[in-house]
């Protein structure tokens, strides 16, 4: 049976970065769901569709083909697609963040890409991130992990990340963004963002990445030992 590994967590807590280098440790796929959430917000806004209105995002997901969406593995790097084009850069910008936590708050939209989650899960050994990873996608996960840090410091690492782009906004925007995000993640009616019972917390607030990295494969490995 194939390992799989749940990582949740709120936006900004490093779950990407920090489950991608675990699942190259380990030799894992490493499969970023939110990537895909993000890759339907972009493709609603690009459609001149609000990520907000349930409705009309449902209809146009009614008129998408059976894979649209996919996770490509490229040179061992994840690339996602939307409609046969790599947009995998163009889905890391605030607007289609905060469309993404608007988007994977319909029903709809997580019955569309509850699926393909499921199937990538049943076929490799993965590490899968997201919101409801180790709640709703993969309760039965071998491994469960919910990470966090401070909204301060997560916004001080995403202030970071935009430091380079003409149009950076500034800390108190980027402070802000964080803690809508986290209410909308946790308050939504599917799904909301919440620590699984039997996940362990690793805490980054406090940390490098090198130290978070660690954490988490340390909490990986004590657990697999006891399976």
């Amino acid at each position: 049976m194939p390992v799989n590994i749940a990582i949740d967590g709120p936006a900004g807590a490093g779950k990407s970065t920090i489950a991608k280098a675990a699942a190259k440790a380990l030799g894992y796929i490493y499969v970023d769901t939110g990537a895909l959430y993000r890759a339907a917000a972009l493709t609603m806004i690009e459609n001149g569709i609000s990520p907000s209105d349930r409705v009309s995002v449902a209809v146009k997901l009614s008129a998408l083909p059976d894979g649209f969406f996919a996770l490509k593995y490229i040179d061992g790097v994840q690339h996602v697609f939307a409609g046969g084009k790599d947009v995998s850069d163009k889905i890391r910008t605030p607007e289609v963040s905060m469309g993404a936590s608007a988007v994977s708050a319909h029903p709809e939209m997580r019955k569309f890409l509850f699926d393909l989650q499921k199937k990538i899960a049943a076929e490799n050994n993965i590490i899968m991130d997201g919101r409801d990873i180790g709640t709703v996608v993969l309760p039965d996960a071998d491994v469960k992990i919910y990470l966090t840090a401070s909204a301060e410091e997560r916004a001080k690492r995403r202030l970071k990340e935009l430091a380079e782009k003409p149009d950076c906004p500034s800390y108190e925007e980027v402070l802000a963004d964080i803690k809508q995000r986290d209410y909308n993640d946790m308050h939504r009616d599917i799904a909301p963002l919440k620590q699984a019972e039997d996940a362990v917390v690793a805490d980054t607030s406090n940390v490098n990445l090198d130290g978070a990295i660690k954490l988490v494969m340390d909490i990986i490995s004590d657990k697999l030992a006891h399976k």
